[in-house]
C-alpha cells in the first residue's frame, strides 16, 4: 500500500487495445491462429485479475479449443463462454466499471444473434471491450 492506502499498480501491464476489427483481420491473415492466441491470453489475464477476489479459475482456452471441445461435441465451448462472460461481468461490477456485460450477452448476441449474422460479432466486440476495461482498471489500480 502506498501513502493514500491505494494498491500499487502491477508491474506487468495487460493489453487494453484489443478490438473486433484487429481480431478479424489478423484472424484471417493467420488462418484462425490469432483469435486463439487472444482468447488464450484473456483466459490467463482474467485469472490474474480476478482470482484473488472471487476464488475461481478459468480454464485455459487452448484446452477448450483443442481437447475438450472435440470430446464434448462443442458443449465445452458454450460452457466456457458462459462462465468467462459471467466472471468478466462480475469483475466489472466489483471494480465499479459502468459497462454491461455478462453471460446473457453470450446467449443473446453470440448464440441467438447468429440468426441475424452480425450477433456473434457484436458479442466478440463486447467481450473484447469488457476485457480492455478490466485490464485498464487493473493496470491502474491493481
Amino acid at each position: 500500500m502506498n501513502m493514500v492506502n491505494q494498491p500499487l499498480p502491477p508491474n506487468l501491464q495487460h493489453p487494453t487495445n484489443r478490438g473486433l476489427f484487429k481480431t478479424l483481420i489478423f484472424g484471417m491473415l493467420t488462418f484462425g491462429i490469432y483469435p486463439i492466441v487472444v482468447y488464450s491470453r484473456i483466459s490467463s489475464e482474467i485469472n490474474v485479475v480476478a482470482s484473488r477476489h472471487d476464488g475461481k479459475s478459468t480454464m485455459h482456452f487452448c484446452l477448450i479449443c483443442f481437447i475438450f471441445s472435440w470430446l464434448t461435441f462443442g458443449i465445452a465451448s458454450f460452457v466456457w463462454c458462459h462462465r468467462i462472460s459471467n466472471r468478466m461481468g462480475a469483475e466489472l461490477r466489483r471494480r465499479s466499471i459502468s459497462y454491461s456485460f455478462d453471460a446473457l450477452d453470450f446467449w443473446l448476441w453470440g448464440i441467438l444473434g447468429s440468426c441475424i449474422v452480425v450477433g456473434p460479432y457484436i458479442y466478440v466486440h463486447k467481450f473484447l471491450k469488457a476485457m480492455n476495461l478490466i485490464n485498464a482498471d487493473y493496470n491502474t489500480r491493481g
